[in-house]
């Protein structure tokens, strides 16, 4: 059976109603996209939780939009929301924080329009892991340092986790790992980072409220997380990164982006330059070809 594209999805689905996940971002009202801002200015309904979302973010609502905050709502509790989009037509915008494919619950919301009818779309948005580096000024992926991003939460909370993915499995990597809805267990937190591998001194980034007024941003090492968190009473609205990225001070190692050594397709490398970066075994065996993904990372 071949594929069917989205957007034929979307059209097969019903030509009336529609729901648009819109990604609200980690906070600050200038940090939801331009598009995602535009469809909750046009929608005849906003769905939006003020337990996770600035008030700030949905007050260009237009005035005759029903609005419906969701904090305390279930999925059943929204239904009749999106039927009655469906049967009269209207837009809604279901605005969920930082990034609607990030523990945002959108995929049993996507199960229930497909058996309603409803056609739907994503908007992204900025996610909290992403506002905490740039707010500490960091790169999570440094050349030789760290190439992969893991995005994860503790497990043996409330939300069970698939039997292969700890977060003490995960540290085996030793690179930087962005971890959600782990605050409240931070001791356990720290524990299993550091028999996973991590050593002691591994430095971590916490973000609480990030790029909220109440904003938080602190470092510490890793064996410090939890007295850190527990003096600053941290439980919820909290990210952390971990990783040795994310340490202050110089790199020791460079991308080849900007090195004038790195021959790609948009410029010649300079010899001596390319001599250097040979010398060292830093060009591998594509040194003398354009990358052909055009990222020289």
């Amino acid at each position: 059976m071949s594929a069917v594209p989205h957007s034929a999805r979307e059209a097969e689905a019903s030509p009336r109603g529609k729901v648009v996940f819109v990604g609200a971002g980690p906070g600050a009202p200038d940090l939801i996209t331009l598009r995602g801002h535009r469809v909750i200015g046009d929608a005849d309904i906003v769905i939006w939780a003020s337990s996770l979302v600035s008030p700030q973010i949905v007050e260009h609502h237009r005035p005759d939009a029903v609005m419906v905050d969701s904090a305390s709502a279930s999925l059943e509790d929204i239904q009749p929301l999106y039927e009655r989009a469906r049967d009269e037509g209207l837009l809604v915008a279901r605005v969920h924080t930082g990034d609607p494919s990030i523990y945002g619950a959108t995929a049993e919301q996507r199960d229930l329009l497909n058996q309603l009818g409803v056609a739907y779309e994503t908007i992204p948005g900025i996610s909290a892991f992403s506002a905490a580096a740039a707010r500490m000024d960091v790169e999570i992926t440094v050349p030789e340092v760290a190439q992969s991003l893991i995005l994860t939460r503790l497990e043996g909370g409330r939300t069970p986790m698939p039997p292969r993915e700890s977060v003490r499995s995960f540290a085996q990597h030793g690179t930087t790992m962005a971890l959600y809805l782990s605050a409240a267990r931070n001791k356990a937190l720290e524990e299993e980072l550091l028999a996973g591998g991590y050593p002691p001194e591994t430095p971590v980034i916490i973000g609480h409220q990030v790029t909220w007024p109440d904003e938080l941003m602190m470092r510490c090492r890793l064996d410090e997380l939890h007295a850190t968190m527990k003096q600053h009473k941290l439980w919820k609205h909290t990210v952390i990164l971990v990783g040795p990225a994310l340490r202050e001070g110089p790199i020791d190692a460079r991308s080849h982006l900007y090195h004038p050594g790195f021959r790609h397709e948009y410029r010649d490398a300079e010899p001596e330059a390319q001599r250097e970066l040979r010398s060292r075994g830093a060009l591998g065996v594509a040194a003398d070809r354009p990358d052909p993904e055009g990222d020289p990372q």
